[in-house]
């Protein structure tokens, strides 16, 4: 195991987060210690489901990391609409489309591309993850034009965001069918013949059982230290005077992006970028197509109401920019370090612009 992810620091981190919530400490030592802790604990759970991933496929593997992955986001997202922060929520929600598109997978392409010059994988897929995104941007402007434009009321627009959240479970339930069972071999990844030539650089870290095991225990310690980040946020914001924008979309995104960070870069720079596109292409899509609807649902259930799905005109465009970048770098199936670099530029500068908000 990697130095940075030595279980003693995790279990430092994880237990004095735990003190200081319980024992009420400063909210913005609070806060430090819960971020670290999140990280520690998310690098744990990218590493448990690469060992995972090892046993199930690179498609597979790839898609166990995303869900995994994204289980930080969205325990903490699902506290945050249990406090009613809808707002945080779909910058949160926002932060993690982008984060994945530009800065996990910017992160990845340019790691791969200087060690492995250009890296290839399935032109099929790239080309159905451009079409699902743009589905994804479809379903989060359509009921943001009807509102804003005054063709519906407040309260249908909960029952469109109720209908669109439905469509869109649905739809990535049958792409998972298509792309897990009936056209399995149709998407395998062009890279994997090239696993044969350092065999040993790709043992998996543990056993098949321990590497379930601790991708259990790594999502049950993801749940504690989401709960105890999600206390700090709304006294940090006033202190510091920051937008809940900013907040959800860059801190809160990156920290829970954790995993999706370490094993998306670690797969590239083995020659693995199937999978790291994988990663981070295919948790932005869980995130937009499942995660988003799943926190609608989960939300019309709370003394809140119902969190309709209209994102703010500067959340709509963040993740337009991000997927028309993205989907433009990866339709040809073919990386190298500058388009990764491209993907980095984009994500500084929606960063600085979401900081002035």
């Amino acid at each position: 195991m990697k130095k940075w992810l030595s279980p003693s620091l995790l279990a430092v981190f994880f237990v004095l987060s735990a003190i200081g919530h319980y024992m009420d400490w400063n909210h913005t030592l609070q806060f430090v210690l819960s971020a670290v802790a999140v990280v520690f604990v998310a690098g744990f759970l990218g590493r448990a489901t690469e060992s995972v991933a090892h046993y199930a496929g690179q498609r597979l593997g790839g898609f166990l990391n995303a869900t995994f992955g994204n289980a930080a986001e969205l325990i903490i997202a699902i506290f945050l609409v249990k406090e009613g922060l809808f707002d945080m929520v779909k910058a949160s929600l926002t932060g993690s489309i982008i984060g994945n598109l530009l800065l996990v997978l910017g992160l990845s392409i340019l790691a791969g591309g200087l060690k492995h010059k250009v890296q290839k994988f399935n032109i099929t897929l790239a080309g159905l993850n451009g079409s699902l995104m743009i589905v994804a941007v479809i379903a989060l402007f359509v009921p943001a034009m009807f509102l804003n434009t005054h063709s519906i009321t407040d309260k249908d627009t909960d029952v469109l965001s109720l209908v669109v959240a439905g469509i869109l479970i649905v739809s990535y339930i049958a792409w998972l069918i298509f792309s897990m069972i009936t056209h399995k071999s149709y998407l395998d990844d062009v890279t994997e013949d090239n696993e044969e030539e350092l065999p040993n650089e790709h043992a998996p870290a543990w056993s098949k059982g321990r590497s379930i095991f601790y991708l259990v225990l790594a999502t049950v310690m993801v749940a504690f230290v989401s709960e105890w980040l999600v206390g700090t946020l709304e006294s940090l914001t006033e202190q510091f005077g920051l937008s809940e924008l900013f907040v959800g979309a860059f801190l809160v995104a990156i920290i829970g992006n954790a995993a999706e960070h370490s094993a998306a870069v670690m797969l590239a720079m083995k020659n693995k970028i199937g999978a790291a596109v994988e990663i981070a292409i295919g948790s932005s899509l869980q995130i937009a197509l499942f995660v988003a609807p799943v926190l609608i649902f989960v939300s019309a259930f709370t003394a809140h109401g119902t969190m309709d799905i209209v994102f703010t005109t500067i959340e709509l465009v963040a993740i337009a920019v991000a997927v028309f970048i993205a989907k433009s770098i990866t339709q040809d199936g073919a990386t190298n370090w500058y388009e990764g670099l491209l993907l980095l530029a984009v994500y500084l500068i929606l960063g600085v612009s979401f900081y002035l908000v």
